[in-house]
């Protein structure tokens, strides 16, 4: 590539520092950030948990917490997708 030709992907280059681009996108999508944050909060309190989970068996208590995890992980996901159709969809039509 010649220095004269403009770049492809001068967007991504404007933003030289890894911070601003991650900031970028956590505002393009909004959910996938608070879905990270609860399953991470889902696991550390099931962690927690496990010391004081009575006479339940391991594995069941394994098994909660995944699905709890995973459930608040796809359901941050699905809010997202809906959100981000609601914004291009309702929230400015195309003209």
């Amino acid at each position: 590539m010649s220095p004269s030709q403009e770049s492809v992907f001068s967007e991504y280059e404007e933003d030289a520092s890894q911070t601003s681009k991650l900031i970028r996108k956590f505002k393009e999508t909004p959910f996938v950030p608070i879905g990270m944050a609860g399953f991470f909060a889902v696991v550390g309190y099931g962690l927690y948990k496990l010391k004081h989970r009575g006479d339940m068996k391991m594995s069941l208590h394994l098994i909660h917490m995944r699905v709890a995890a995973q459930g608040f992980a796809v359901g941050a996901l699905t809010c997202g997708v809906l959100y981000s159709m609601y914004r291009d969809y309702v929230g400015k039509p195309k003209e």
